[in-house]
């Protein structure tokens, strides 16, 4: 149960809400879910309790998440798959001043650390589904669709230093993998070419080595100091 306080810092302190998922990467079907994702920044005299506030919220609606803004910037600053791909969304729903200068250091948080962080994540997938294989006989097909997305996006991204996550044209083909219609093995061929395309781009990626940390903490910074001034001298939290 997401308590009161965690509630009221998603509510009122949301700077930056996206819909995530297969809605966002352009593979949305009938049935197809959601999903909420959102970045909120607590108020800067919370963290001078000892007790702090939480890093991230889960709900209060179904299929919502939200991180707090620091550590929302961390997990971008590592290349985080599902976290880059949330500044990358098409469908944002809630924008204020400081979610929109979020936005504006997209660029910022890329490197060429996706090629490690994007395809270590895709391979620990991978044995997941080997591992339903075995025991099941096939893999989780909406799994496997995911995947090769994933691979395919970050490919994309260090080939070109933009990361885009709707898929475009390759929307069916994927939907077929998802389906259960493209055979165990070919789904393994088409992986295995992908992590082979993501390892050559990354030799000649026109991204940096490492992201722009200074200036994601510059903006951390005054947002803290913002949200410092705004409670007032009495160092309302509310």
């Amino acid at each position: 149960m997401i308590s009161p306080g965690d509630e009221a810092l998603v509510r009122d302190h949301m700077v930056y809400s996206c819909v995530m998922g297969s809605r966002a990467f352009g593979l949305a079907t009938d049935g197809s879910d959601t999903d909420r994702r959102g970045v909120f920044l607590a108020p800067t005299p919370l963290f001078w309790r000892f007790d702090k506030p939480p890093t991230h919220v889960e709900g209060p609606a179904d299929e919502q998440f939200s991180w707090e803004l620091e550590r929302f910037c961390e997990l971008a600053l590592r290349a985080n798959p599902n976290v880059l791909e949330c500044l990358h969304s098409p469908l944002v729903e809630r924008i204020d001043a400081t979610g929109r200068e979020l936005l504006s250091l997209r660029g910022a948080f890329l490197s060429r650390q996706a090629h490690q962080t994007f395809v270590r994540y895709a391979m620990g997938q991978r044995r997941k589904l080997e591992a339903d294989v075995r025991q099941y006989g096939a893999p989780r097909w909406k799994h496997a669709m995911h995947l090769l997305r994933l691979l395919a996006s970050c490919r994309d991204l260090l080939r070109t230093g933009e990361l885009t996550i709707d898929v475009g044209a390759a929307r069916e083909e994927l939907l077929e993998v998802k389906r259960g219609e493209v055979a165990w093995p070919e789904v393994e061929r088409r992986m295995a070419r992908l992590a082979g395309e993501n390892d050559e781009a990354a030799a000649a990626s026109p991204l940096p080595e490492q992201p722009d940390r200074a200036r994601v903490e510059d903006f951390l910074v005054r947002a803290r100091q913002a949200s410092a001034l705004a409670a007032g001298p009495a160092g309302k939290a509310g």
